[in-house]
C-alpha cells in the first residue's frame, strides 16, 4: 500500500487519510440491515443502468469501479452485459454484494490503481464513489480510460458540488456563531464545470453531462445527521477522512445549527429538507469508426436561416 497521505495512481501527496477510508468503508460494509442506509446509491445504481440499457448493445465484458453491494449490477441483465468485474477498496462490502443474474468477478482494488491491461474492457460503471475525496478523480478517470477498449463506454454518477448545501451552511454559521470559526464536517464535491474537462483530459469524446437532485425531507437537524452519519455516510463508507477534520461539535454549536437550518430551509409543515446533487456522465474512448464533427466552415445552411423556416413553411402550404 502507498504510504499515508500519498495517492497510489501519481505519488502526488494527498490531503485525505486513504488507510482510514478502507477502514471506514470496511466497517461500513458489516453493519446491520444494509437496505436502510442505501436508498441514494440503489436509487442513482438504477438510473445508471438505465443509461446502460439506451445504448443498443451487448457488453461482452464490464467492470464496476467501487461497485460496494453491487448497486448497479442488481439492475442490469445478462442480455445487455454477459460478464461483470466488480472492484472495490473494501473487502467486506464485496463479502456482501448482492446477487445478481450476471457471472461476476469480485476484485479487491484500489480505484486509482485498477490491476487490468489496457482495452480489456466494453464496457466501465461507477456510482457514487469517484467523487470520494481521498481519491484522486483525475487518476481515477485516466485509469478507467486506459483500461477501456477504443469505441469503449463510461457511465458513472458522482455527487454534485451543491450536495447538502442546506446542513454544510448551516452547521458554518452556526460554529462561527459560537467558536470563531468553522471546520470541514461534510467532504467536498467537484465543481461540474472541472468535471468535463477531467474526461476530455484522460481522453475521452463525445462526452454527455447531465446534473439531477434527489431531496430527502427529515423532521429536523439532528435527524439529519443521525441519516447521514449513521445510515448515508458511514454506511457508505464515506465519512470525512481529511487530515483537519474536525473530530466533534459541541452541543451548543449543534443547537444553533438547527436553528438555523429550519429558519432559513425549513418548508411550511415543519419538516427540513437535505439536497443530494447528482452529475451523470458519459464519455467513449475513440475508435475510427465513431461519427467525427465536420470540419470548421463547411456547412451550407446558417443559424440566420432559422428565421426564414416558419415563412417558407407558409409558402409551402399556399
Amino acid at each position: 500500500p502507498p504510504p499515508a497521505g500519498v495517492s497510489p495512481g501519481s505519488g502526488a501527496l494527498n490531503p485525505f487519510d486513504r488507510r482510514l477510508k478502507r477502514k471506514q468503508k470496511n466497517w461500513a460494509a458489516l453493519q446491520a440491515e444494509p437496505a436502510k442506509c442505501d436508498y441514494l446509491r440503489e436509487e442513482v445504481g438504477g438510473r445508471i443502468a438505465d443509461r446502460v440499457f439506451d445504448i443498443t448493445r451487448t457488453f461482452p465484458l464490464a467492470l464496476d469501479v467501487g461497485s460496494g453491494r453491487g448497486y448497479i449490477a442488481q439492475h442490469l441483465t445478462k442480455e445487455t452485459v454477459e460478464k461483470l468485474i466488480q472492484v472495490d477498496i473494501a473487502e467486506n462490502a464485496l463479502k456482501n454484494a448482492v446477487e445478481s443474474e450476471i457471472p461476476t468477478v469480485r476484485v479487491v482494488a484500489d480505484e486509482e490503481f485498477l490491476p487490468f491491461k489496457e482495452n480489456t474492457f466494453d464496457l466501465v460503471v461507477s456510482s457514487l464513489r469517484l467523487d470520494v475525496p481521498s481519491h484522486d478523480l483525475g487518476v481515477c478517470v485516466l485509469q478507467i480510460q486506459q483500461v477501456l477498449k477504443p469505441d469503449g463506454v463510461f457511465i458513472g454518477a458522482m455527487l454534485g458540488g451543491d450536495t447538502l448545501y442546506e446542513l454544510r451552511c448551516s452547521l458554518q454559521l452556526a460554529e462561527l456563531e459560537r467558536e470563531g470559526g468553522f471546520s470541514p464536517h461534510v467532504s467536498p464535491f467537484t465543481a461540474v464545470a472541472d468535471l468535463g474537462h477531467l474526461l476530455s483530459r484522460a481522453g475521452f469524446n463525445t462526452l454527455t453531462v447531465d446534473t439531477d437532485e434527489i431531496q430527502v425531507n427529515y423532521p429536523g437537524l439532528f435527524e439529519v445527521m443521525e441519516d447521514l452519519q449513521g445510515k448515508y455516510i458511514l454506511c457508505m463508507g464515506e465519512s470525512n477522512c481529511s487530515w483537519n477534520r474536525k473530530p466533534l461539535l459541541h452541543r451548543e454549536t449543534m443547537l444553533a445549527a438547527a436553528a438555523i437550518y429550519q429558519e432559513m430551509y425549513g418548508n411550511s409543515d415543519g419538516s427540513v429538507p437535505a439536497t443530494f446533487q447528482i452529475y451523470y456522465m458519459i464519455g467513449w474512448k475513440y475508435h475510427e469508426s465513431q461519427a467525427k464533427p465536420a470540419q470548421r466552415g463547411s456547412a451550407t445552411v446558417s443559424f440566420g436561416d432559422l428565421a426564414k423556416i416558419e415563412g417558407l413553411l407558409k409558402r409551402g402550404k399556399k
